[in-house]
């Protein structure tokens, strides 16, 4: 036997997974990752946004929720009671390695008062506990995790997990992309979203039971600060769900940046738009993601690939990110360097091209997305405004859902999942959580057969 555990992928899953099972002093442990190292990782690189050690997370704005309605499907297999415990002990980690001792929100009476207007306009807060690492001081925590692991888990990155094998019922070792198979006793497979394919691929070769997640298409809308100000102050990040007239769509904010900028992100030959807030440096600007929620039945059944020629066909007509003024998309008309130039909003995305959301979007998607925005207007009065900017395209892919026990095990046995990449997660606590649990499942089986 090669190792104990091998672990696949450097995000908060796999990470906290290696740190679990080394604070405890189990050995030997193999932590493979197909990006490259922490310094190495290049923020414009096409393959090295949401591949590398940190994961997607390592460049995000770095926001920790406490709450376990928000972030994934944890609850669902362990309790929400036990969750909200196994949150709270992962953000004591984060805190450990670096991150800030503060936390946004909570339901505090002021927040009970923006829960009451929100529901008067239709739409439904979800209150939320947020700690902020400010995407600076997630480098500075990841490097810190990652010395910590130096010590007793070896590290391999720029080297894939090609395939997991398994052999009568059990998992019995790893291929890599350098030719070697390594043999262990467990694997725990947290491929990230980046690693979703891999994942879907890997679990119909071992034939793993799994379900076709809904993916979420949409814009970054961009403000002046002081439109939403009034909420920021109350609640670090909002989340706000509404449920369209026409269609009964599932429309949501996502990824409130206070204060923060626009950027592009680069996933293979896609460019994509997201958010980033600095824990040191401030705009003029808010901006926050619409994200329209869309699943699909028979006989279709790879939402990723739909949402991916959405974000393609805003770069075939854009060249990448398009921005368009809201007072340009309800005239039917495209944005212009000339009407930007006018527009009281000053865009943070200065790559973004001028032009037209509506030969992106489905009309569907684009209604919803207009009528949420008129629904956060009677909450933040000027989000509705001529003025504000959309840019598109941003597409939040979910991997399909594998079939998992309450450890996290699959119908393989030895074989654990977590993360974004086994589809039970959506956010950085919780895929930090997925991990600590597969983790003490290994830990719980080899104090067993050793007894």
């Amino acid at each position: 036997m090669d190792y104990t555990v091998v672990i696949i992928g450097a995000g908060p899953a796999g990470i906290f997974a290696a740190l679990t099972l080394a604070e405890a002093g189990l050995s030997p442990i193999l932590l493979v990752e197909q990006g490259k190292d922490l310094i190495e990782r290049k923020r414009h690189g096409a393959n090295d946004m949401l591949c590398g050690w940190g994961g997607a997370g390592a460049f995000s704005d770095g926001k920790l929720t406490l709450s376990p309605e928000v972030g994934g499907f944890l609850g669902d297999l362990v309790g929400t009671a036990a969750l909200k415990d196994l949150l709270a002990e992962a953000d004591g980690i984060y805190v450990r390695f670096g991150a800030p001792d503060r936390l946004y929100g909570g339901m505090t009476p002021e927040m009970e008062a923006l829960a009451d207007r929100a529901r008067l306009a239709d739409l439904e807060l979800i209150p939320m506990t947020i700690r902020h690492i400010g995407t600076e001081n997630c480098l500075v925590v990841l490097e810190r995790l990652k010395e910590a692991l130096g010590r007793s888990v070896e590290i391999r990155t720029s080297c894939q997990a090609v395939k997991i094998l398994a052999d009568e019922g059990a998992v019995r070792a790893v291929e890599l992309s350098d030719g070697r198979v390594v043999r262990c006793r467990y694997v725990i497979a947290a491929p990230g979203r980046s690693g979703a394919p891999w994942m879907k691929e890997q679990a119909r070769r071992l034939g793993l039971p799994s379900q076709a997640s809904p993916v979420d298409i949409g814009v970054r809308v961009e403000l002046p600060a002081v439109v939403f100000k009034e909420i920021t102050d109350i609640t670090y990040e909002s989340k706000l769900v509404y449920y369209t007239k026409t269609f009964d769509d599932k429309v949501r904010t996502f990824c409130m940046n206070p204060y923060g900028e626009v950027v592009q992100e680069r996933n293979g030959s896609m460019i994509t738009v997201n958010g980033h807030s600095y824990a040191g440096k401030k705009t003029a600007n808010t901006n926050f993601a619409l994200l329209v929620s869309s699943a699909f039945t028979e006989p279709f059944d790879d939402p990723i690939a739909y949402g991916r020629y959405i974000a393609r066909l805003a770069n075939l007509l854009g060249k990448g990110v398009i921005v368009q003024r809201l007072g340009d998309l309800m005239a039917g008309r495209r944005s212009t360097r000339e009407r930007l130039a006018r527009c009281l909003t000053r865009p943070t995305l200065h790559e973004a091209v001028p032009g037209d959301l509506s030969y992106v979007f489905p009309y569907r998607h684009l209604l919803g997305i207009v009528e949420m925005l008129h629904a956060l207007d009677k909450i933040a009065p000027g989000t509705a405004s001529r003025h504000t900017l959309l840019y598109g395209v941003e597409v939040k892919f979910y991997s399909h859902r594998i079939q998992l026990s309450q450890e996290l095990e699959t119908p393989v046995r030895n074989l654990f999942a977590a993360g974004d990449g086994a589809g039970i997660t959506r956010g950085l606590l919780q895929a930090s959580v997925s991990g600590m649990l597969a983790a003490r499942a290994v830990l719980k089986r080899e104090s067993g057969e050793r007894a």
